[in-house]
């Protein structure tokens, strides 16, 4: 896992076709804004957690 420090305006490339930049950081709250294709799937982590939990099932 890479881990990178970043700040608001600041953004990380993958692949040279997906764009992660923060937006805003308050109170300890962190925002992303997400730039990809639309056929790559983006999912909260929670809730591909819950998809993984009942996949086990």
């Amino acid at each position: 896992m890479l881990v990178l420090g970043r700040k608001p305006g600041e953004y990380v490339v993958i692949n040279d076709n997906i764009f992660v930049k923060v937006v805003k950081s308050e109170d300890g709250n962190l925002r992303l804004a997400i730039d990809a294709p639309r056929e790559v799937p983006i999912v909260r982590g929670e809730i591909h957690e819950a998809a993984r939990q009942v996949e086990k099932v």
